[in-house]
């Protein structure tokens, strides 16, 4: 009976409810999900965090194209270098006799000639630099820049020479000054003066008078080549208004009227609304005033 009854207490009860542990088991933390930054989230942030090396690479190549470009150094940049490149010249790095000697071994070699004549202007030798650009310009005759450059030296040398020609006329004066009181024509003082003879003063005075002409007649050719040169410009480009303008002014220069009045009107035409046409208006009047008066003039000497 003892047995039974200890037996029936060790069956579970069907209505029995479960128990439940004191103690409850501790459950994982849901992970957290990590955002990013709000920085990160924007662009120029993460250009700047993870892409700072994009920076240094687009500097590099900025300078490395304003040194091939030849951006503030005066040169023509790859052009030139790559030019020197394939004729073997360099205006810069070689003297004047050995690009003198290419252009004797390569007399048919435009980019010799070229390099030449920039090495010569580099040394101030404008009559030298003119011939052999000169030549330059002949193998290649719609080089705009280089006619330009041509031109350019041409205003240079007729201003030199301009200043040697007043100098030299400063000096013949000084050696045979105007008498400040000239005694009357016919005079016996008159005729004893103009009866001296100085062998020195004479000597000096011609030689002065032929510097004077000479300095004279270069001055005059310089201009006249560089009207010239600007015709060729013009030709190239007749429809451009400034070459116009610089050719009216070179024709001017060197007393070419006609060719002066033509140009001037040309680029009034072309450019109606720059700034420097009422002064074009203004020299193109004086201009054609002139014209007419030296046309009435020989035709009064005609008849």
């Amino acid at each position: 009976m003892a047995r039974g009854t200890q037996h029936r207490k060790r069956r579970p009860q069907p209505n029995a409810r479960v128990t439940q542990p004191s103690h409850s088991v501790a459950q994982p933390k849901p992970k957290r999900v990590q955002h990013q930054k709000w920085e990160d989230q924007l662009f120029f942030a993460r250009l700047r965090n993870h892409g700072k090396f994009l920076w240094y690479l687009l500097a590099a190549a900025l300078i490395a194209a304003f040194v091939l470009l030849g951006v503030g150094s005066g040169s023509t940049g790859i052009s030139t270098i790559v030019q020197n490149f394939f004729s073997g010249t360099s205006a810069s790095g070689k003297s004047i006799s050995s690009l003198q000697k290419q252009t004797v071994e390569h007399p048919k070699e435009a980019a010799v000639w070229l390099a030449y004549a920039n090495k010569l202007q580099q040394k101030n030798k404008l009559d030298e630099a003119a011939a052999a650009l000169t030549t330059y310009t002949t193998l290649k005759p719609k080089d705009e820049d280089a006619l330009r450059q041509l031109a350019a030296i041409y205003l240079r040398r007729a201003a030199d020479w301009q200043t040697v020609y007043q100098g030299q006329q400063a000096r013949n004066q000084a050696v045979a000054p105007t008498a400040t009181l000239t005694p009357k024509s016919g005079s016996p003082l008159a005729n004893a003066i103009g009866s001296l003879s100085s062998p020195l003063a004479g000597a000096v005075s011609s030689q002065t008078s032929t510097a004077v002409n000479n300095a004279y007649q270069q001055f005059v050719n310089d201009l006249t080549q560089r009207e010239s040169t600007w015709k060729k410009i013009a030709a190239l480009s007749p429809k451009d208004a400034s070459t116009q303008l610089s050719l009216a002014q070179a024709a001017q220069d060197a007393s070419d009227t006609k060719t002066a009045i033509a140009a001037y009107k040309a680029y009034i035409k072309l450019a109606p609304a720059d700034s420097g046409v009422p002064a074009a208006k203004k020299t193109l009047k004086q201009l054609e005033t002139t014209l007419k008066k030296s046309a009435a003039s020989t035709s009064t000497t005609g008849k």
